[in-house]
């Protein structure tokens, strides 16, 4: 199974009921059960907004359990595989690791499926990232805060060389989630997408597929220290301090620069909804043109309220975008490895991982992601 000597226990950070810290503890490795099973040594985890809401019990019902082991979106080597393994990755191997889709069942509507006209990036039939009956790592099943996981050989992606496991670790969720809302956005070089809350993890690196993708790009954040980060990350989009400019100013601007007259035809040809705010929500409809599209990311607990009229005098669509299949999870990291797209990230050590949440809640922008390299306190851990 393994061509390397591993360990009997490692250091996991356990959740072990909703709005309470981390517990750092020592467990037994975790172990494969399935062909498609690979364990590997996670090298690096990083902090999403999702990992709070799950924390904060606003994601029923999950955790299934406690204690829980959180994070979806991590890196690592791998360490061992099953003797009758189908898979092409070998010991040594490194990986990155979206949550999704962990054991997948293979049969149903969603795993048949494969390609289509309508969605030509799904995977081949027999996964899906959309499978109801997969489990998802760090969300319904342990994720990568821990020394050592058991993930799905069919879910990774490959690392490319010159890619660190940190900076890959950010772009497992926050990467290709917003990297598969640019592609539902469905524009062509030159046209102009808007990415409202583009001073966070998803909404800065946003900013950077989108210049690369050869779009003009208008960011809209309304704090002090997410514009900071926008403004630092690239000097090829439009920042916009949303407490200070008004939508309809920043379509009138855009009108202006392009030639424009009618109202219809000025603004932005499609955005991007980041935010849990019906605010940011808003604002981002009005800076469409006509026939203009809304892809929204974020999911508020009480939803988004829209105008009918919105959507039938002026021919807005609005779509939801969740996560990126496996073909654009590798397509995404090669397009982020060839131009250089990494995240801002501030790294922590395991045993600090409620250092990082408190930081994550000062809301300063950017990427926390959990570097098993840095030294730190585990001996500690009972």
């Amino acid at each position: 199974m393994a061509d390397i000597e591993l360990p009997d226990v490692m250091k996991a950070q356990f959740l072990d009921a909703f709005s309470t810290a981390y517990t750092l503890r020592s467990v037994p490795l975790p172990t494969l059960s399935s062909p498609h099973d690979i364990l590997i040594r996670v090298d690096a985890a990083s902090y999403c907004h999702t990992d709070a809401v799950l924390a904060a019990g606003k994601m029923p019902p999950y955790p299934l359990s406690f204690p829980h082991v959180g994070c979806h979106e991590f890196a690592g080597t791998i360490v061992a595989l099953p003797s009758d393994s189908p898979s092409l990755y070998r010991v040594g191997s490194r990986v990155g690791v979206p949550g999704r889709s962990f054991h997948p069942c293979g049969t149903c509507f969603e795993c048949s499926s494969g390609p289509s006209a309508l969605d030509p990036d799904a995977d081949p039939p027999g996964y899906s990232v959309y499978c109801p009956r997969s489990q998802n790592n760090g969300i319904s099943a342990p994720g990568g805060f821990r020394q050592y996981a058991v993930v799905d050989s069919r879910q990774v992606a490959p690392i490319p060389d010159a890619m660190s496991a940190v900076d890959t670790a950010t772009l497992m969720c926050a990467g290709v989630t917003i990297y598969a809302a640019l592609k539902r956005c469905g524009l062509k070089v030159g046209q102009r997408v808007g990415i409202v809350g583009c001073g966070g993890g998803l909404g800065h690196l946003g900013l950077l597929f989108a210049a690369h993708m050869g779009l003009k790009v208008v960011g809209i954040d309304n704090a002090d220290a997410p514009l900071k980060l926008a403004r630092s990350t690239t000097s090829e989009a439009r920042i916009v301090d949303a407490r200070v400019e008004e939508a309809a100013n920043i379509v009138a601007e855009l009108g202006e620069a392009d030639g424009k007259s009618d109202r219809g035809d000025m603004g932005i040809d499609a955005v991007i909804i980041l935010p849990e705010s019906q605010k940011a929500f808003d604002y981002g409809i009005t800076l469409l043109r006509n026939h203009g599209k809304c892809v929204v990311v974020s999911f508020p607990e009480r939803g988004f309220q829209l105008s009918a009229r919105d959507v039938v005098f002026r021919d807005i669509s609005i779509v939801g975008s969740l996560v990126g299949s496996n073909k654009i999870l590798r397509e995404m990291l090669e397009f982020a490895d060839k131009h250089n797209v990494r995240a801002s990230v501030k790294t922590f050590p395991l045993s600090r991982l409620n250092d990082l949440v408190n930081e994550y809640h000062k809301a300063q922008g950017g990427k926390l992601v959990i570097d098993m390299a840095l030294p730190n306190d585990l001996e500690a851990a009972p």
